[in-house]
């Protein structure tokens, strides 16, 4: 069992790290493995070219791509980033955009979503990422309160006690899903598909 946690700070071993790091060592300690993976700057925004689904591989050829094959041999997902004006930080937001679109293997699997910030926006951001996962049929880790981890420079995020509580409760919860999921996963089987219908509001 793994999960795979996407830094979408530019800063390698940010306050984004950091807290990704805590819940990696709460998985760890519950026998799930992780990986730590750094989108770093410069990503891309989808073009809408349509490619990926002909092929299932971006045209950009970069860390999109290597991230959607190693979601398939995970079991959840770990989406952390900065807060930029109250929102999901541009490259980050470029990275799940095309993340999601090309249809990475995430229907089923457990996600969470982790905000990081110095002051305000944090639950605008959490909940932006949790709309990633809604529409990818994902099964959204609850907590304690929203996972949104306070600090400026880096490891002050440490000093924000309650966040990394949050956080470290957030992973323990994910680690019980993926349990239940692997427990029974040859007793229920998911739920099929509905064949959904694609409507527009022009008359």
């Amino acid at each position: 069992m793994k999960v795979l946690a996407i830094n979408g700070s530019p800063h390698q071993y940010g306050n984004t790290y950091q807290v990704l790091s805590v819940m990696a060592e709460e998985l760890e300690k519950e026998g799930i493995a992780s990986e730590i993976v750094h989108i770093g700057a410069n990503v891309p925004g989808c073009t809408g070219c349509g490619a990926c689904r002909q092929t299932g591989k971006c045209v950009y050829g970069d860390i999109v791509n290597t991230c959607v094959e190693k979601m398939a041999s995970c079991d959840g997902l770990i989406v952390g980033t900065p807060v930029h004006y109250s929102g999901i930080a541009g490259d980050m937001k470029s990275f799940l955009d095309r993340f999601f679109y090309m249809g990475a293997p995430l229907a089923h699997k457990v996600a969470a979503g982790v905000a990081v910030l110095r002051r305000s926006g944090g639950v605008d951001t959490f909940h932006q990422l949790n709309n990633y996962f809604n529409l990818a049929n994902c099964i959204i880790t609850p907590s304690q309160y929203w996972s949104v981890v306070h600090g400026a420079n880096p490891g002050e995020v440490l000093q924000d006690l309650e966040g990394i509580d949050v956080a470290r409760e957030c992973a323990r919860n994910m680690a019980w899903i993926i349990k239940m999921i692997d427990a029974t996963r040859d007793t229920i089987a998911p739920p099929a598909p509905v064949s959904r219908a694609r409507t527009n509001f022009i008359r």
